[in-house]
């Protein structure tokens, strides 16, 4: 059965996992750096390499000439603007997310510096930004280090530290480094940006949206945090945040696509299908597309009309096979109209982009426990719990799988606290009964099967057509 409830964020075709939060900064009191800005013509350039399943963007990274910070250095990193957006195509899913989002990545209104250092260890931090830039992060990395054992409390030369170590790909060590910085200034918004990205790109998305909201709470203008925890929040299926934040933005913006695309799919994910309707609608403008196709089928499915959506995925598959999300939903579409087998293929294309999709691991498990394949069953809940802490889905799961490798005492813990959390958990009640019965335990599961009869009795009170309504 495909729970289609927990269907997966989509985008609109170029959005992306944020660009790789990787830029240095530094630069004397007039220095400026705008890092990573991708025009139409540079974007042509670019190429379409896979990239972590959670860094997508594919915009250059350069530090600031000038070693030393400053109260007036700042540095713009990672601005896509959206004609270098249309100009990348779907070459490469991993670069297809996000990249019309003007992300502002680096270290902003330095203060509070130690007092300037001797010339040759400011020399190795003007090394450390010249490897830096010149994109030898591999051997800026020790540079930087080493001029932080000496001078521990420059917070510019810290954050740097961590945008090497991000675009190095060791985001744990990345995420030290920011937050140390951020121990000397709490206050410094672009370095709690890097500090989001770094989580996002270590799949730790709810981490990422806590430190988003900060900073949208202490910048409330500033749209590039705002799209970008809009995205974290839909991967998280907080479709109500997800509308609370974009719906302010849409009568200023009504032809930005991608504000368009993400306020659409969270409103038709929230059950608030006429208005995701209208923005579906205006998609329709510009003519057929993966896009449009995709909220189609996605709009079809809400109302749980699978075998009406399934032509519209099908034709998003074949208008963009890379176009993010696409192999959920319709991997989705063909375990609910039985094609169990092309679901399972359609789930495994979208994890080869995507690792770390929630919908791809959690109904991919599904499948798999009902194959009896239960290790690899267990890896793909674990990782769709990972991708979103907490989730009761995903705890059912791996209760239900326990109960059925025999691991009744791991199960009943967990079935316990999930009916307690979600009372009307009608499944989770059932999975309980069982366990009880196994331990003998007849009183507990009788109770267990009463509550089931009554959720049930109750559930087909409120259904139309129910006698009496």
């Amino acid at each position: 059965m495909c729970a289609c409830g927990s269907s997966p964020a989509t985008r609109y075709g170029a959005i992306a996992k944020p660009l790789a939060d990787g830029t240095p900064a530094g630069g004397s009191d007039r220095s400026h750096d705008r890092e990573g800005v991708v025009s139409s013509e540079s974007a042509k350039s670019h190429g379409h390499g896979a990239s972590s399943p959670t860094a997508r963007f594919g915009a250059t990274e350069k530090p600031l000439a000038d070693a030393r910070g400053s109260d007036r250095s700042h540095d713009r990193e990672g601005v896509v603007s959206s004609e270098s957006a249309k100009s990348h195509g779907h070459g490469g899913r991993a670069i297809a997310r996000f990249t019309w989002l003007a992300l502002w990545l680096a270290v902003a209104a330095w203060s509070l510096q130690p007092p300037q250092q001797p010339p040759a260890i400011e020399e190795v931090l003007r090394h450390a930004i010249a490897l830096h830039q010149a994109g030898d992060v591999a051997a800026a990395i020790p540079e930087y280090r080493a001029y932080l054992k000496q001078v521990p409390g420059n917070v510019m030369a810290r954050s740097n530290l961590g945008a090497a170590l991000s675009r190095a790909g060791l985001y744990e060590e990345a995420i030290v480094e920011y937050k140390k910085a951020l121990e000397s200034q709490p206050g410094n918004a672009p370095v709690r940006l890097n500090l989001a990205l770094a989580y996002y790109k270590a799949a730790e998305i709810s981490k990422a949206a806590s430190e988003l909201a900060r900073v949208v709470a202490e910048q409330p203008a500033n749209r590039q945090a705002i799209f970008l925890l809009a995205d974290c929040d839909l991967r998280l299926g907080e479709n109500k945040k997800v509308v609370g934040l974009l719906s302010p933005l849409e009568p200023q913006s009504p032809d930005d696509k991608a504000l368009i695309y993400l306020l659409g799919t969270a409103l038709i994910r929230d059950e608030q299908t006429a208005r995701g309707q209208v923005l579906v609608d205006r998609i329709l403008r510009d003519g057929d597309s993966a896009e449009a196709r995709l909220l189609m089928g996605a709009t079809k499915m809400s109302v749980h009309d699978y075998a009406g959506a399934l032509p519209d995925l099908k034709k998003a598959v074949e208008l963009n096979p890379q176009l993010p999300d696409v192999y959920s939903y319709y991997g989705m579409a063909l375990a609910s109209t039985g094609d169990t087998p092309g679901a399972g293929v359609a789930f495994r294309k979208e994890l080869e982009s995507n690792p770390n999709d929630y919908t791809a691991n959690m109904q991919l498990g599904v499948l798999l426990k009902q194959e009896q394949d239960y290790a690899e069953a267990r890896q793909r809940f674990q990782r769709a719990l990972a991708v979103r802490p907490g989730d009761a889905t995903i705890r059912y799961q791996l209760a239900a799988l326990d109960l059925q490798e025999g691991r009744t005492e791991e199960a009943l813990t967990e079935l316990e606290k999930l009916t307690r959390e979600i009372p009307a958990f009608v499944a989770a009640h059932v999975s309980l009964a069982t366990a009880y019965y196994r331990l003998k335990r007849k009183e507990d599961g009788d109770k267990e099967r009463a509550t089931v009869l009554r959720l049930n009795a109750e559930k087909q009170a409120t259904e139309p057509g129910a006698i009496g309504k």
